[in-house]
This record gives C-alpha cells, structure tokens and sequence, in this order.
C-alpha cells in the first residue's frame, strides 16, 4: 500500500530539516522503495508503521537511518572521464607549475559517497605525476553520510564496483582481490582523509583548496540553498584554483562570482578576476 500524502510530506520535511535535500512531489515511490527495507528489519508491515514510529520517537538512531537510506549515493571510478582528462592535461600541469615552491596541493572530494571519486584523484596523481611525491598533498573526501564514509575508508569494492569506470590495468596495479570483491592498495587509500561533513553547515574544518570536487550534488538543493553552498565555496578556493560540478549543474545564474572555464570536452570554474 502507498504511503499516504501525509507521511510523504513528514518524510520530505524531515529529509529538508536533516540535509536540506528537497525531494519533489513524485518521489512517492522511491521513498517507500528505499524504506521498506528498514521497515522490515524493525519488523512493521508497512512504511507507514515505519513512519508512524518515527513520529512517535523523534530525534532517535531510525531517524539517522532513514535519512541515508534516502541519500543517493550513485558514483563510480573516473565517473565521466572528461573531468579526469582536464586534470591531467591541463589543470593539474598549471597548478604543480604554479606551486612549485610551495610543494603542495590540496584537494577536496565533497560527496563523496563510497569513495570512488577521491580514489580515482589519486590513482591519476601516482599514475602520472610521480614529480609530486614528495610533496604535501591533501585530498579530503566528505560525505554527510556515515554509512558511506565507513564503506569508503575500507576501499573495498564488489565486482560491479569495481568495473565502473576502471580499466583493467588500473585495476590490477592498485587493486588487490580478496575473494570476491577488491581492496585497493594502501599506499592509495592512506592517501585519502574522509571526515563527515554536511555541505549545507560550516565548513570550518577544512583549508583553501587548490582543487573543488562538488559534483552531481546541488541539483538536490533549492536556489538558497547552492548559492549558500557556492559562497562558502568562494571562501574556500584558492584565487587560480578550479571547481568541478557534475554535467548538468553550473553556477550561472546563482552565483556571478564564478566564470566558465573549457578544457577539451571538459567544463569547469573559476573565480572571476576582480
């Protein structure tokens, strides 16, 4: 049976209030699909009995767990290719030119879910810019989700995972399998800091960032909502750093601070000059 109108507009409050994710008027379905598990491991018959709890016990461990399991976690190795193709041929020759006396580079994957992204930032970095080895590299990678973040520390992947996006060369030098799934080697994976963070507070925590990963995450918010996050983005890009978004987001006609930058097929963006 449907969740009524009612306990969808609790859900979509609730997810509004946690994460300032807004769920449209047509995610009926995909609300019970992505509850009904957790209804069943409470033992209730229904989603709406899972509702109903949450109701009566607000604020407890099943609110956290529902709330990610109505994250989407979609990602995978190298996800669109173009991005890693302008990093490599451009973006990241400029930038280890440009700070070749600092010796350092730092790198921030937000949203990182299962820690795809970060990883595939760091194989490419090993696999062709060995000059930087020695040099102060940071890539953070954050998620508002525990659950992912402690899948990703892990940087163990199922067969599926691991053929998304990942060659089979790349594969075999920085994975090893351990029965059926794959573990990636710890010289990459000690690489990548996560840390929980909710894109939609403060991000005290975090230096200025050479390099901005924010991808396929702001079609989830509301117009306030990116242009609250392309703001605390602005205090945190370095003036000649760069900022990824995923192909179908820009920050044309929310935030003018920022200017379109063109690599190849790739898309990108800067802070405008002053």
């Amino acid at each position: 049976m449907a969740i009524n109108s009612i306990d969808f507009e609790y859900i979509r409050q609730l997810l509004d209030k946690k994460t300032s994710v807004v769920l449209p008027d047509d995610k009926v379905y995909f609300v019970e699909s992505r509850l009904a598990p957790i209804a069943s491991s409470e033992k209730l018959n229904s989603v709406s009995q899972l509702i109903a709890k949450l109701r009566i016990y607000p604020g407890n461990d099943l609110h956290e767990r529902v709330i990610e399991a109505l994250m989407t976690t979609e990602t995978f190795f190298f996800r669109d290719n173009y991005p890693f193709e302008a990093l490599q041929k451009f973006i990241l020759p400029e930038l280890i030119n440009k700070r070749k006396i600092e010796r350092s580079l730092n790198i921030w994957s937000s949203a990182c879910s299962t820690g795809q992204e970060p990883y595939s930032i760091a194989i490419l970095l090993q696999e062709h810019f060995p000059i930087i080895n020695n040099w102060n590299v940071s890539i953070i990678a954050s998620d508002i989700s525990e659950q992912m973040l402690k899948l990703a520390r892990t940087g163990r992947y199922n067969q599926h995972q691991i053929n998304r996006g990942l060659s089979v060369n790349l594969r075999n030098k920085y994975f090893q399998q351990q029965g059926k799934e794959w573990e990636i080697i710890p010289e990459i994976r000690h690489q990548v800091v996560f840390q929980q963070l909710n894109l939609c507070k403060t991000w005290n925590s975090l230096p200025k960032m050479d390099l901005i990963f924010l991808r396929n995450v702001l079609i989830y918010f509301d117009i306030k909502t990116k242009q609250n996050i392309l703001f605390q983005v602005r205090q945190l890009l370095e003036p000649d750093g760069y900022l990824f978004l995923g192909g179908g987001e820009t920050t044309i006609n929310i935030d003018d601070n920022f200017e379109v930058v063109k690599f190849d097929k790739a898309i990108c963006y800067r802070l405008r000059s002053k």
